[in-house]
């Protein structure tokens, strides 16, 4: 294993992401559609537990508290994540959200809206897998289908 060391859970929750992220990259090579359900929780879960180590894997400052998440699951339930800030948020699907974390997409390219410069500052780099510092997609590069 190549990474931070990690328990069962977060180890199998990270090999369920990276499998889910690799495959959605095929999906978008094929240009096939794919459907989504709500067991990509998961990949939202770790999307944000991995905040400040995005910022850390790149020898950066974590520029402030994490903001808050609220994402719209396949299903339509709400899920949230960190304290409730008007300041600095992230809201949309949660599809957008775990396409922007496994770096499959750009935010730009994605519904998300983010408010705040520690949200944005995030967006543009975040990376929930291990490894070196990876950047994301330039816009306009990997759109889907």
């Amino acid at each position: 294993w190549f990474g931070p060391d990690m328990g069962v859970p977060m180890f199998t929750t990270a090999r369920y992401m990276e499998t889910w992220a690799h495959a959605q990259a095929i999906y978008d090579l094929k240009k096939a559609p794919r459907v989504y359900n709500d067991r990509i929780k998961n990949i939202c879960t770790i999307g944000v537990k991995t905040f400040g180590w995005t910022f850390v894997n790149r020898g950066r400052e974590v520029p402030g508290n994490p903001p808050h998440v609220l994402l719209k699951s396949p299903s339509g339930e709400i899920w949230e994540w960190n304290d409730p800030s008007d300041e600095e948020r992230i809201e949309g699907d949660a599809l957008d959200f775990c396409l922007t974390v496994t770096q499959v997409r750009n935010f730009a390219d994605t519904g998300l809206r983010i408010q705040g410069d520690v949200a944005k500052q995030w967006m543009e780099i975040a990376q929930c897998f291990a490894g070196g510092a990876v950047d994301p997609p330039a816009a306009g590069y990997r759109t889907g289908v």
